[in-house]
């Protein structure tokens, strides 16, 4: 049987829905790495991430 991983938002280690926490242990790496990154995106596509964060904070279930 193949073994997965199954993308979920953070219940403990969130600061608005979990999205950049989850994406973070998701790809094993620290999520304060994410969160930057995310900034980092924000300003550089003006604003598109922000759309791609809110749809994923509503598609993305909780762990």
């Amino acid at each position: 049987m193949a073994d997965y991983k199954t993308l979920t938002r953070s219940k403990s280690n969130r600061m608005v829905a979990g999205v950049c926490a989850g994406l973070g242990d998701y790809l094993n790496i620290d999520p304060t790495v994410v969160r930057l990154l995310f900034v980092l995106g924000f300003f550089t596509f003006h604003g598109a991430l922000l759309v791609a964060y809110l749809i994923m904070a509503l598609v993305t279930p909780e762990e």
